[in-house]
């Protein structure tokens, strides 16, 4: 197969490697550097459910249950890590143990939908220490937003002094939690 020009023959081979489920290619005199895959294989699969339940697996018991050598194991980690798949580590805590036993829902809804209104008010969620997790959702209302506290006491003291004092917000409503059925931060990796 020929090319008329160096351009055709690079989309052609960026094309056969990207169908061979690689990310992309760089071209650089004369040479494609390729520099990531796109779809995991089922190896990096087992590496991320075994790191899911054990975060702090040595690299040497990692490698010996996915039957990989600890080089090919370290590089496939660190690979995982650097195209974002991995973003962290952390320890999971006890809420309890911590003065963090009430666990809220609460739905927001602004005053106003526009970009200005939603950027200043994620932008000062995202300082508030009590709130875990955010979403922006489609709907009936405008955020959802996950929030523990010490207890129903402290709980009206950051409704009333820090949540609805953000840029916007014209109502919440509260889902406290009763029980926690499942609280499982692993994702399913099929």
């Amino acid at each position: 197969m020929s090319f008329p020009d160096i351009e055709t023959f690079t989309k052609h081979v960026l094309v056969f490697y990207q169908r061979k489920r690689f990310k992309f290619g760089i071209l650089i005199f004369g040479r494609i550097i390729f520099a990531g895959s796109s779809a995991m294989d089922d190896m990096d699969r087992r590496i991320l459910r075994l790191l899911q339940k054990d975060g702090r697996i040595t690299n040497l018991d990692l490698s010996r249950q996915i039957h990989l050598s600890p080089a090919a194991t370290l590089e496939r980690v660190r690979k995982l890590e650097q195209s974002g798949v991995i973003r962290g580590y952390m320890a999971r805590i006890d809420p309890e143990t911590i003065n963090l036993g009430l666990l809220v829902f609460i739905q927001v809804t602004l005053d106003r939908t526009s970009p200005d209104i939603f950027e200043s008010f994620s932008k000062a969620l995202k300082t508030i220490p009590q709130v875990c997790e955010c979403y922006m959702v489609a709907g009936g209302f405008d955020y959802l937003v996950k929030a523990r506290v010490k207890d129903m006491a402290a709980y009206r003291n950051f409704l009333g002094k820090t949540l609805t004092r953000l840029p916007g917000v014209r109502q919440t409503h509260t889902y406290t939690v009763m029980e926690e059925i499942k609280s499982d931060p692993e994702l399913p990796l099929f």
